[in-house]
């Protein structure tokens, strides 16, 4: 046998809360997945929303769940793993009850993303991947939201926060730790994660059109060209049809 240590070099954020085998699927849950289920003609489809589903009632991708898919979808269980680590917005240890983002990537990063990140880890006192012992929070590093004209980006169970600062992220953390309303700057309301994942399943919560769904920074090349009377060429008329063609 060998003296050294194996030592792995892999992340395991993707493991199961091996620890917590508790589950609050219930009948109600298990309905609710087979009429996920039933919307897609191959029912194998809806495998992403029943996570999601799964996520807002046990706030994690739990062994329960991914059992319930795999016997729903008539799957395996590593067929329902295989997507659930793959997509990093599902989660396989508990979230916090807001689930905090920080964009990182090329322009958030120039623009100050690292530095965000940075206050927010010391401010909540964990890392990213990581959540609070109260349960509050929860963190993660984010990649390309496709948000840049509104750099740098936090999201809130999803929701943007645009044009972030270390003094903007504190007045938001104290609004969410103290129960205030807080909006989203192009959304809605922002609820918890759990609502947030029972929408993504599919589930509407009404609150769909509240809030602007584009910022100014993103309208303003079509408003600068309505100012100068710009408009988009228009399509050519279709060529006539020749001999060979209507033969």
């Amino acid at each position: 046998m060998s003296d050294h240590e194996f030592v792995s070099h892999f992340d395991d954020s993707v493991r199961i809360d091996a620890g917590g085998t508790a589950t609050e699927i219930d009948e109600t849950t298990l309905a609710e997945m087979r009429e996920l289920a039933g919307r897609y003609p191959d029912p194998r489809s809806a495998l992403m929303p029943m996570l999601h589903l799964v996520q807002s009632v046990d706030g994690r991708v739990s062994d329960a769940g991914v059992r319930a898919c795999a016997q729903i979808l008539g799957i395996s269980t590593a067929q329902v793993n295989g997507v659930a680590t793959f997509y990093t917005m599902y989660k396989r240890r508990p979230g916090g009850e807001q689930h905090i983002g920080v964009c990182t990537t090329s322009l958030c990063a120039v623009l100050g993303g690292d530095i965000l990140l940075d206050h927010v880890e010391r401010r909540l006192g964990i890392g990213e991947g990581e959540t609070t012992p109260d349960g509050r929070f929860s963190l993660e590093r984010l990649e390309c939201n496709a948000a840049c004209d509104f750099a740098p980006v936090m999201m809130v169970n999803w929701e943007f926060m645009d044009n972030m600062t270390p003094e903007k992220a504190d007045r938001l953390l104290d609004d969410l730790a103290e129960g205030r309303t807080v909006h989203s700057s192009r959304g809605a309301t922002i609820t918890s994660w759990r609502q947030a994942e029972r929408v993504l399943a599919g589930f509407d919560d009404g609150r769909a059109d509240e809030g602007p769904s584009a910022g100014e920074p993103s309208l303003r090349g079509v408003e600068y060209a309505r100012e100068h009377g710009w408009t988009a060429p228009a399509e050519p008329s279709p060529a006539p049809a020749s001999e060979d063609q209507e033969a």
